[in-house]
């Protein structure tokens, strides 16, 4: 009788537990039924894929022609630009911008010369007004940051082929006879004349650095290229540089 009793506890204890079980599975699923949601999918990142951008761009540009001599003095030229670029976007938000871009720019400045006829010290000058026509073709390394929405930062880098079509130079004399033949003698021109024809490379290979702001389809951002090459085409002194620097701030129009 005694053993007949312990398997009849045995038993009722089992039952209650199966019982007990059924009752607690339920409220489980209740409680967090999107754990066995079949619908509920991890999110995952849409794969890369290819594209390019097109834009329109205009801005203010500033050159500086930093020279070491009298022959080549410093100027700063100022002007618009305006052209077209098109972007590679890459993976991990880089992107690789290129295009052409045409600028027009105006400067002036003067040389000063000892005058070759005055008995004492006088100083004679010539003004020279210097309208430049160049093109520029970037290859620049982009990378965006998201802000907000469609809200991005933007950082650039990379060299910059700045081809000059021509450097009018329009001069206006205040010499004495004495002293314009004597620079003309040392081929220094005194008559209106293409620097790029005899004096300036044409070709500037720069390096640059900038950073803008991107909402939407519009741009505005600026930057600084660093001329790197020597632009004396026939050096008159073993020394003689110059070098042509600019700056930019520009808006730009994505299509």
């Amino acid at each position: 009788m005694r053993r007949i009793g312990y398997i009849v506890l045995f038993v009722c204890l089992c039952a209650g537990t199966l019982w007990a079980d059924d009752r607690i599975k339920p409220a489980m699923q209740i409680e967090d039924n999107t754990f066995f949601d079949p619908s509920k999918k991890e999110e995952v990142q849409e794969p890369y894929s290819f594209s390019v951008d097109y834009r329109l761009e205009v801005g203010f540009v500033q050159h500086w022609q930093r020279v070491r001599q009298v022959e080549f003095p410093d100027m700063y030229l100022n002007g618009v630009r305006l052209g077209a670029t098109f972007t590679f976007n890459l993976p991990l938000h880089f992107g690789l911008q290129t295009g052409v871009l045409y600028s027009l720019m105006y400067g002036t400045n003067e040389q000063h010369w000892r005058s070759m006829d005055a008995p004492s010290v006088q100083t004679e000058y010539i003004r020279h007004r210097v309208l430049e026509h160049s093109f520029a073709v970037p290859v620049r390394v982009y990378y965006t940051i998201p802000l907000w929405k469609k809200l991005n930062l933007l950082f650039y880098t990379g060299p910059q082929l700045h081809i000059g079509a021509a450097e009018n130079d329009y001069l206006q004399t205040h010499l004495s006879e004495g002293t314009q033949n004597w620079l003309e003698s040392k081929g220094i021109p005194t008559e209106a004349y293409d620097r790029m024809a005899d004096e300036v490379i044409r070709a500037n290979i720069q390096w640059g650095l900038g950073a803008g702001l991107e909402w939407d389809k519009y741009r505005l951002q600026g930057g600084y290229d660093f001329g790197l090459n020597n632009l004396v085409k026939h050096k008159q002194t073993k020394d003689q540089h110059m070098a042509e620097w600019g700056w930019f701030v520009s808006f730009s129009y994505k299509f």
